[in-house]
């Protein structure tokens, strides 16, 4: 699968890279550097994307990921982020047939770890280019975090009390179908989710 993985990510930067927007930099919300790769953070991490790969923190992602990050790249418009009103991944076109998987992979997968991650909130925010949540949207503790630079989530974390069980709720930011396809936009939920894991695993 590796392999087709690598295809895929290339041919993918071939088609962007073949005739790439003028405005790609502000597409991606990117920066180009010296050195002619376009630079952005990335599921807490420093990507980089050229025409010959993508890499995430030095490691090059010939992967699942780096199919992610290069529909991203494809798909990007230059519209700006609009954040607000934050809404349910449901309430997006077309994404019925992913429901389960969504909220399997990107919202049940915190529920063993929320009283983790809401004692290592300030480490979560910082690693994953976050904010505060707004304060009417609830929750025990909440955060906004940014693991693309065009497409921000909020999870609203909700510990378990005597009455009901622990439980996550993950919202996107209004025009996020804007920067990727609603099955695209599952993945970044998930993904995002296995950071947060990752980050308070480390602690």
């Amino acid at each position: 699968m590796g392999n087709n993985y690598s295809r895929i990510v290339a041919e993918n930067l071939r088609r962007l890279f073949d005739a790439p927007p003028g405005d790609l930099t502000d597409r991606l919300g990117a920066k180009l550097d010296a050195s002619g790769d376009w630079r952005f953070r990335a599921f807490g991490k420093d990507c980089r994307m050229a025409p010959g790969g993508i890499s995430l923190d030095g490691r090059s992602e010939a992967s699942v990921l780096g199919v992610l990050l290069s529909l991203y790249a494809l798909h990007a418009s230059p519209v700006s982020l609009q954040r607000d009103p934050f809404r349910a991944f449901r309430e997006f076109a077309d994404s019925t047939p992913y429901h389960g998987a969504f909220a399997a992979h990107t919202e049940h997968i915190l529920v063993p770890h929320v009283h983790r991650i809401l004692q290592a909130m300030p480490t979560v925010r910082a690693a994953l280019d976050g904010r505060d949540a707004p304060a009417d949207l609830g929750g025990d503790g909440a955060v906004v975090v940014h693991p693309l630079p065009k497409i921000a989530l909020c999870y609203l974390f909700y510990e378990a009390d005597e009455d009901f069980p622990a439980s996550v709720t993950c919202l996107f930011s209004q025009n996020a179908d804007r920067f990727l396809p609603v099955d695209g936009l599952a993945d970044v939920g998930e993904y995002t989710s296995r950071a947060m894991i990752g980050i308070v695993a480390d602690r």
